[in-house]
């Protein structure tokens, strides 16, 4: 038996977002967000199911914070609900709603736990949607608004900070295929909507820095390594483009204030909205860089595909030499390993987080109540000693975040898949710890594990 073994200050965690998991949805004075819209309009999400109530943790965060301290985890990355504390995204601030997420973060820190809130975990007020939504310029300076009143609230008592989560899928899921809030299917939409998150991006670093300049602020993306799907120049070309659009069309303008090439005819600055001055606004020195990272993609050439990047994927989520999990997507630990070395190879050995990595297994209790999610388990060992060997191999990660705490509302495929290390009974709120979250906890406290 070989050890793991991880360096000394190491955060151990899970993630959770707002709408996935708080439910209380027109509670003390929270407004309509665009999930909430997207969820009640019939056909949009599997079951007709919504995060009404979800994992009912606006009233239940104590339960979940204990489950936390339970595995001895040190960090926990959780997102405000931005219609939770600006009712219509603009104008007075709802004290109830800042009032939850201080006793949130009070409790936290009460359990020794690092709060780690992400400002934007897509669930945009809907009054901002009705009013032309992220294609609609004026929403970046919207966003910088509550960037800094949520800085100023929690600030005395958060030092890290996310901006946004995934930005690449909540604007090409929600802006260009549909299948996310707010349902939209245009591509104009989708590049004035990138242009104005990495507005809002840069403008929401600069008004944090403002309110306290030792924050500690980052970004979560999505990645995944890109590879040919063939040996031709053409497919490696084209996963290079994929790459450039998927990985990196939201880092670029932060670190380095211009976009990468992926477009095969140029920039579409104009179809974009870019105006004079925007590459020095979206420049945002971000102090880390947050992974999200579930799987590899396999790329080929394809010209008059949906981006005009002349590069689609193949295949479900992932190639097909590893398992499945039970959303289909390949488990390949490699992905992550290849991942955080591109990163740090390519911008300079950033410091890094992984704010997200999980999988989806329906495993459920036995007739003793034991939960026995052994396909979980191998899961986080193998990716977790994918980090490892990065950090051996000179990356500064960090932290790892487990996706997610509770089996919860899993966006269009309400409650279909269930991410959590605990099991959530959905008729009574109940939560039951997996053997996963278990064999998770003992790594925490020990640091490593064995392989």
């Amino acid at each position: 038996m070989a050890r793991v073994e991880f360096p000394e200050g190491f955060r151990w965690g899970t993630a959770t977002a707002s709408y996935q998991i708080e439910g209380a949805w027109r509670e003390d004075g929270k407004g309509e967000s665009i999930w909430d819209r997207f969820a009640h309009t019939p056909g949009k999400v599997k079951g007709e199911q919504t995060g009404d109530v979800a994992c009912d943790s606006y009233h239940r965060y104590t339960e979940d914070i204990a489950l936390m301290r339970e595995m001895n985890l040190n960090s926990y990355r959780f997102s405000i609900a931005w219609p939770r504390i600006q009712p219509d995204g603009r104008g007075a601030v709802n004290a109830k709603g800042v009032d939850y997420y201080r006793r949130l973060t009070e409790a936290l820190l009460e359990a020794g736990i690092r709060p780690f809130p992400t400002l934007y975990h897509w669930d945009l007020p809907q009054a901002l949607e009705d009013a032309g939504g992220w294609p609609e310029r004026d929403t970046a300076a919207r966003f910088a608004d509550y960037a800094e009143i949520m800085t100023r609230a929690l600030g005395d008592l958060v030092d890290h900070w996310m901006i946004f989560n995934e930005p690449s899928i909540f604007t090409v899921m929600g802006y260009l295929v549909g299948i996310h809030a707010p349902g939209r299917k245009s591509l104009d939409d989708l590049l004035r909507a990138s242009h104005t998150v990495n507005l809002a991006q840069g403008q929401a670093f600069q008004a944090m820095k403002a309110v306290r300049s030792d924050f500690t602020v980052g970004t979560a993306l999505n990645m995944s390594p890109c590879e040919p799907a063939g040996d031709s120049a053409e497919d490696a070309e084209a996963a290079e483009r994929w790459h450039r659009m998927v990985n990196v069309w939201y880092l670029d303008p932060a670190l380095r204030g211009r976009y990468p090439e992926a477009f095969i005819d140029g920039l579409p600055a104009e179809r974009m909205g870019i105006q004079d001055g925007d590459l020095e606004r979206i420049r945002a020195p971000l102090d880390f860089l947050g992974i999200n990272l579930y799987t590899r993609t396999i790329v080929k050439h394809q010209e008059g595909d949906p981006f005009g990047l002349h590069a689609v994927p193949v295949g479900p989520m992932g190639g097909d030499d590893g398992p499945r999990t039970e959303f289909g997507w390949e488990v390949w630990p490699n992905a992550l390993y290849d991942m955080i070395m591109r990163v740090t190879a390519d911008y300079d050995r950033p410091i890094i987080e992984v704010t997200e990595n999980g999988c989806s297994y329906g495993d459920g209790p036995g007739a003793d109540g034991v939960i026995r999610d052994t396909r979980r388990i191998d899961f986080y060992r193998g990716f977790l000693e994918a980090v490892s060997r990065a950090i051996d191999d000179g990356a500064d990660v960090r932290g790892y975040h487990a996706w997610t705490l509770l089996d919860n509302f899993e966006w269009s495929e309400g409650f279909e898949q269930r991410f959590g290390l605990v099991w959530l009974d959905r008729e009574t709120q109940g939560r039951t710890l997996k053997e996963s979250g278990r064999w998770y906890g003992q790594a925490a406290a020990e640091n490593g594990f064995e392989v």
